[in-house]
């Protein structure tokens, strides 16, 4: 199973946000999209990076004016980027491994799409299923 059959049950579409937006903004966006990350990007295309709940909780006993920071102040830069071509067991393995929760999806330098441990763990409760059905019918000679 690869990424690409994660994005084709899920969808592509990635929600950007610039490093120069607030803090307030994000918080907006976040809840709006109910998503819990946002990659972010200049021009809705390449990721420089990417920002999520986690990060603004993290940030919440900082000070009072978190609202008001800029998003490149508490965004991650060093991230985790995969190919869909690349398999989600291998994603799981790397989302576990660094205690990451989303992933951007990004092909020939573009963004394609992202992909969240919930989506990985749907996807993978899917797979098992089917092979669980499979198996069902092979022992009991059903089609």
């Amino acid at each position: 199973m690869h990424i690409r059959d994660v994005l084709q049950s899920k969808g592509s579409d990635v929600e950007t946000i610039t490093p120069d937006a607030s803090v307030r903004e994000l918080v907006d966006r976040l809840a709006q999209h109910n998503v819990g990350a946002l990659v972010v990007s200049e021009d809705g295309e390449t990721a420089t990076g990417i920002v999520s709940e986690r990060d603004v909780v993290r940030r919440l006993r900082d000070g009072d004016n978190l609202l008001e920071a800029a998003v490149s102040s508490i965004m991650t830069t060093d991230i985790h980027v995969c190919d869909p071509d690349d398999s989600l067991e291998r994603l799981m393995q790397v989302m576990t491994e660094h205690r990451i929760r989303h992933v951007p999806v990004v092909r020939n330098g573009k963004l394609a799409g992202i992909v969240s441990i919930g989506d990985a763990v749907k996807q993978r409760m899917r797979q098992l299923e089917f092979e669980r059905d499979q198996l069902d019918r092979y022992v009991t000679g059903t089609q």
